[in-house]
């Protein structure tokens, strides 16, 4: 399965090179993969496969990575600490690194959302029970996703934003827009991957996945739904904020080793998703976008 998605970027078609992708398609679509995915997907094996990813060895795969998926390190800081041909302790301070000062912008318009992570976006207008998710076959819904029953209906019928960060991104999501925290709670759950090809084989991944859910108000989009979802191998959602008052662009936290997803759901015609995302969501293609760049208008 070759998954393709359009760079916003160089107005290009790409294809994604998967970390990992040999596993994946073992796991979920060979017999005995299926067969050992229910303790492989559990909290105890993601967790400790992630925690070793902490350990000064794992700092050996780092140069082998960068140079595999060819990532731009001038864009980034070193670790803390760290100087020379040693700039990272471990694979997962590599993971978390952080983009230097003016590597990125973000946009300050008040009528336009800018990217809370550097990802591939899916995006709706309105996410209902009879809009299909392209790559999962999974109707997804706000009851599913929030599993709580407060907040259900202030982001029924509501705009959506999905974005997939593989493991090359860069892995800190932040905060959309100035605003304040309404609420904050975890949902449990399992460590699915959240790979294209895992998401075509299991259909309620997204929905059933470990999670973490901040509802804020926000001055420009209102409300807004914010789900960090775990996956496979990922050890820990971070938040780096203690979840009051933000400001738009300010780092709201970070996934530690593995790939994941960051969902927004909006209340209903408060805004959209930009219109490149639309129409590449209609073909069932991601958009890549960089952190800070348009994602999305008020209205």
């Amino acid at each position: 399965m070759e998954i393709q998605y359009f760079n916003r970027g160089n107005q290009n078609v790409e294809v994604e090179k998967v970390y990992g992708d040999a596993g994946v398609k073992w796991l979920y679509q060979s017999s005995l993969g299926k067969f050992l995915s229910a303790p492989l997907v559990k909290a105890p094996i993601s967790v400790l496969y992630g925690a070793l990813q902490s350990f000064p060895i794992s700092r050996l795969k780092v140069p082998g990575f960068i140079k595999n998926f060819d990532i731009k390190m001038e864009e980034f800081l070193p670790e803390e600490g760290q100087t020379g041909a040693d700039s990272y302790s471990s694979f997962n301070a590599f993971f978390i690194r952080k983009f230097r000062e003016g590597a990125r912008r973000i946009n300050m318009a008040k009528n336009i959302m800018p990217a809370f992570s550097e990802a591939r976006y899916f995006g709706y207008e309105s996410i209902t029970d009879d809009k299909l998710i392209p790559v999962k076959g999974k109707f997804l819904n706000a009851k599913e996703l929030l599993a709580n029953s407060k907040w259900e209906g202030t982001f029924t019928d509501g705009p959506l934003l999905l974005a997939r960060l593989c493991p090359v991104d860069y892995h800190r999501f932040h905060f959309p827009d100035d605003g304040k925290v309404l609420d904050h709670y975890k949902v449990g759950g399992l460590y699915h991957s959240v790979n294209p090809i895992a998401l075509k084989e299991k259909q309620d991944i997204f929905s059933t996945n470990i999670r973490e859910v901040t509802i804020m108000e926000t001055e420009n989009f209102g409300k807004l739904a914010y789900v960090e979802v775990g996956a496979i191998c990922v050890g820990r959602i971070e938040q780096s904020t203690d979840l009051t008052d933000f400001k738009r662009g300010e780092e709201k936290g970070y996934f530690l080793f593995g790939g994941s997803t960051v969902i927004v759901i909006g209340e209903k015609g408060k805004w959209s998703p930009s219109q490149d995302i639309l129409e590449y969501t209609e073909k069932g293609m991601e958009t890549y976008i960089q952190l800070g760049d348009e994602v999305g208008l008020s209205k």
